[in-house]
């Protein structure tokens, strides 16, 4: 296998970059902590503006027809620039999945406002209490931690029976905000006999497949901006007379980080391009879901440590890497849910 960017997804990447890219301290904190839309509608329209959103639609639709892996590459620089946005929501959660599994009617009717902003979105996790169940009463149960759910034309909310589109304001649907980390928008979704608007033939494995790949695509810019920000720090701050990133105590921790790093960047890349080739994905899923659920967030408690007290500071970029590597641990269900399938998959075989 070669992961070698070609010549168009090298472009796509830096165009991404340069879309994203900014003041980080131009008012995107604030726009996370409590703006009208719960994101940067100045980025995501820019995203949408240089075509980013509709990298994966269908030609039919509008779009350029790529894969999950150019769709990686844009989440990537989205977690580098840590920016309040609903791309992996719209992108991961719900472009990617109606793309591979829906009808060309679903996809007409989801998929072309997506390339001017539309936001989608998918409720993946069951509340313990109420798992979601289907009657013929309709759809009734809840799930927790929906990105972007009030935001959202629709939401995907997968069940035995398929997934299931439903209207987030619609009948039999309520909505209510829960914290974050980020302070992104998140919501628990309850259900009482809501009716979908249509049924996408796919598992509920199928969804998770996607947001994985995308969340660890997320991670992956993430990890790589903590840690060029731990190594700029380390460089340049002074302690005894000597910069910090000559002792050796500091250097074994960052070349730590790094090997995490690493790992994410190549598990992430390794997911996108299985699934985009259609490729058998889920053993490198379940790896890159362990490693971001459990090594990201350490890794990234490590570049505060380095640190000191300034990596606390509101005013300073890392408390936002930080924040985002825990709402992605979550996302995917946990270090200890994901051990759990990773060893069911390791003792199955």
């Amino acid at each position: 296998m070669d992961f070698t960017l070609d010549e168009t997804q090298h472009a796509v990447a830096d165009l991404a970059a340069a879309v994203l890219r900014g003041d980080p301290d131009d008012g995107r904190t604030k726009a996370a902590l409590g703006g009208e839309s719960g994101y940067d509608e100045a980025a995501w329209k820019g995203m949408a503006q240089a075509g980013l959103l509709a990298l994966a639609l269908p030609v039919s639709l509008g779009g350029d027809g790529m894969t999950a892996l150019e769709t990686g590459l844009v989440l990537t620089e989205v977690g580098r620039q840590t920016l309040p946005l609903p791309a992996l929501a719209t992108l991961a959660l719900g472009v990617l999945p109606v793309v591979a599994f829906g009808s060309v009617e679903q996809q007409r009717g989801l998929l072309p406002e997506v390339a001017d902003g539309r936001v989608l979105t998918a409720a993946l996790r069951d509340a313990p209490a109420a798992p979601v169940s289907w009657t013929d009463g309709g759809i009734s149960g809840a799930r927790v931690g929906v990105p972007y759910a009030a935001q959202a034309h629709r939401v995907l909310v997968p069940t035995a029976q398929g997934v299931s589109v439903l209207d987030p304001h619609g009948a039999g649907v309520t909505l209510t905000r829960t914290p974050s980390s980020t302070g992104a928008p998140e919501y628990t979704l309850a259900l009482a006999g809501a009716r979908p608007e249509t049924v996408i033939d796919a598992t509920p494995a199928d969804l998770d497949r996607f947001a994985v790949a995308g969340a660890a695509a997320v991670a992956d810019g993430v990890l790589a901006a903590a840690l060029q920000l731990t190594a700029d720090h380390l460089r340049t701050r002074h302690q005894f007379g000597r910069p910090l990133a000559t002792f050796q105590a500091v250097a074994q921790q960052v070349a730590d980080v790094y090997v995490v790093a690493r790992t994410v960047h190549l598990a992430a890349v390794s997911c996108a391009w299985r699934l985009a080739t259609g490729r058998d994905a889920d053993e490198d899923l379940a790896v890159a879901a362990y490693w971001l659920a459990a090594e990201v967030p350490k890794a990234l408690q490590v570049c505060h440590h380095l640190h000191g007290g300034l990596g606390v500071d509101i005013t300073y970029p890392l408390h936002r890497y930080y924040a985002h590597g825990k709402d992605l641990a979550r996302l995917v269900g946990g270090a200890a849910a994901r051990l759990d399938l990773l060893g069911d998959r390791c003792s199955s075989n």
